[in-house]
């Protein structure tokens, strides 16, 4: 893992003084940041907490990358190997895929295509993000946030002391690469961001099988990362759509369109 230097924070008078320490591994095709605050940000249990972190998402990777003939999920679309003789994961994702397309009325869908081929990918790297991030929520006394390109989740371990403090996070302008449009302070909870500027026409609209390509973007804010990324990639196919809905569907997530 590579290692940005560690710097004190500011503090308010009489609460603890925290450092803050970044890791950073090349995985699922993207640099993944994990930046932890704490007292004794070189505790060795941070430290095996972030390798555990980072060794989950690089297994999933090997499950579920659509990049290698040989993974799971590119042998189960080619049908050399059944659903259920898959690992775990593939059921697990598959169910969620299935509650997402539902939920979102079908603006959010791992089948389509003439051949309704079965591609869960566009909700894998929130979901793994999440599931990387319980090694992190059992280590005492740290603040962490958990980033994948326009993913992330922010959460704290027990006995913190003066309580989880806020993440300022910056959310991308769509229209200028190096620019940020608004930002966000969450302690607790997730940020997900959907849209062309970063990669490009690379959202399906599951209703018509094709790229949407148009500027712009959806970001939702709320307290769990996988259904975040479900909401915003939703809301970058159907802005309006899901501008009625999701206060609906989801009242504790919260979309801003750019």
């Amino acid at each position: 893992m590579s290692r940005a230097d560690t710097a004190p924070l500011p503090i308010h008078r009489g609460q603890p003084l925290l450092r803050r320490r970044a890791f950073v591994e090349h995985l699922m095709g993207m640099p993944i940041s994990l930046h932890v605050k704490a007292i004794d940000v070189h505790r060795d249990d941070i430290e095996a907490a972030a390798r555990n972190a980072f060794a989950m998402l690089d297994r999933v990777n090997d499950i579920f990358s659509l990049w290698r003939d040989d993974s799971e999920l590119a042998r189960l679309q080619a049908g050399d190997v059944l659903a259920g003789e898959c690992h775990p994961w593939q059921g697990e994702v598959m169910e969620l895929a299935l509650e997402a397309e539902e939920a979102t009325e079908g603006r959010f869908s791992a089948w389509f295509g003439e051949r309704a081929a079965y591609d869960p990918t566009g909700l894998v790297k929130g979901w793994a993000v999440d599931k990387a991030a319980d090694f992190l929520r059992v280590v005492p006394g740290i603040s962490f946030c958990l980033s994948a390109g326009g993913d992330l989740v922010v959460g704290a371990g027990p006995h913190l002391p003066g309580g989880a403090p806020a993440w300022l996070i910056g959310i991308q302008d769509p229209y200028a690469a190096d620019g940020y449009a608004a930002t966000v302070e969450v302690a607790r909870g997730a940020v997900a961001t959907s849209g062309s500027a970063a990669r490009g026409a690379h959202v399906i609209d599951p209703r018509t099988g094709s790229p949407i390509s148009r500027p712009g973007s959806a970001t939702v804010v709320g307290p769990d990362l996988v259904w975040a990324d479900i909401w915003a990639t939703a809301a970058y196919v159907d802005p309006a759509g899901l501008a009625d809905l999701l206060p609906r569907r989801a009242p504790s997530y919260h979309l801003s369109l750019l």
